[in-house]
């Protein structure tokens, strides 16, 4: 049926810093999801291979420090180039499948020359075709010392059988205008991806779920100190101030109403599945609508610039 959707939220952890083995983590999951006739697959934000954490840890704001640097390049190096190929088989697998799939990334994105990282937000649709990048806006707090602000290219929505698919990495779902543009839309289905935690999911997905009138899915990953590759540079010494538990999940899903489908699921690893109605938006939707019939563009109107930025541009 065209209205229902099921979906699967993806709890699980990352092989830390390290792109092929979570490729082959991603790969794995969505047999699994296709298994259980998923129609869209989300993973958490910068899954693809793993949230910075260290810089927490290990004077990430100190100048010229060697640590950092090195943890750096080894980002860089475990960091996903879209141009080169590098998500094709996740995309053929989609296609295979027939699923949709929302995936948080570092992006080393080579037209702004293959440096930089972005915390990319993929969306890949049904037919295996990547249908937006989009590179978080404000990185936040310490993310700042690794990761490079984006751009607007990315605030793009989907359909997905009767419903309008969008998202936002983390934080970004905390900024209103963000939010407005992905409603102004139609988005009445929002994935919100976070790197983990019950702290940033428990009030925030319900408020998206109530001002926008629409299914709002938040997925978080998992970490542990536990989960960290022995070889990853500087072990140690992330170790010794690094808590047991960086990210303990919190993935939940809230209807049109702001209420409660899934709670918030923590401390479990694995594929959370949800079938979705469509005509629960149009319920919602008859009292309150903000950008339908209960908003005012002749007095409060949102501008906003989708183009792709670059440092560059030529004329051959």
């Amino acid at each position: 049926m065209e209205n229902l959707l099921k979906v699967a939220m993806a709890q699980v952890a990352p092989v830390w810093l390290d792109k092929k083995a979570t490729l082959n983590k991603i790969e794995a999951t969505i047999l699994e999801a296709a298994s259980e006739k998923a129609e869209l697959l989300v993973f958490g934000e910068a899954f693809l291979p793993g949230y910075p954490f260290w810089l927490a840890y290990t004077e990430g704001a100190a100048w010229d420090l060697k640590v950092n640097k090195e943890l750096h390049a080894h980002y860089a190096r475990n960091s996903i180039q879209i141009e080169a190929g590098e998500l094709d088989a996740v995309s053929e697998l989609a296609k295979t499948h027939k699923m949709a799939i929302y995936l948080g990334m570092m992006e080393r994105a080579k037209d702004r020359g293959g440096h930089s990282l972005y915390c990319s937000l993929v969306y890949i649709d049904q037919k295996g075709e990547i249908r937006s990048v989009h590179r978080k806006l404000q990185p936040t707090y310490d993310e700042r010392l690794t990761w490079a602000p984006g751009d607007g290219n990315g605030l793009q929505v989907h359909s997905l059988k009767q419903f309008t698919v969008g998202g936002l990495n983390c934080w970004e779902n905390w900024m209103p205008l963000p939010r407005a543009a992905l409603y102004g839309q139609g988005e009445n289905l929002h994935v919100a991806v976070w790197p983990g935690g019950l702290h940033n999911t428990k009030d925030i997905t319900r408020f998206i779920a109530r001002e926008s009138r629409s299914f709002v899915i938040s997925v978080s990953s998992l970490m542990q100190t536990s989960d960290f590759p022995k070889d990853t540079p500087h072990l140690g010494k992330i170790l010794e101030r690094a808590p047991k538990v960086l990210a303990n999940g919190g993935s939940a899903i809230a209807g049109p109403d702001g209420e409660w489908i899934v709670e918030p699921i923590v401390d479990k690893e694995g594929l959370i599945y949800e079938t979705l109605d469509f005509n629960r938006v149009y319920e919602e939707r008859q009292n309150f609508d903000p950008v339908g019939h209960y908003s005012r563009p002749d007095v409060t109107k949102l501008n906003v610039n989708r183009g792709r930025q670059s440092t560059v541009a030529f004329k051959d």
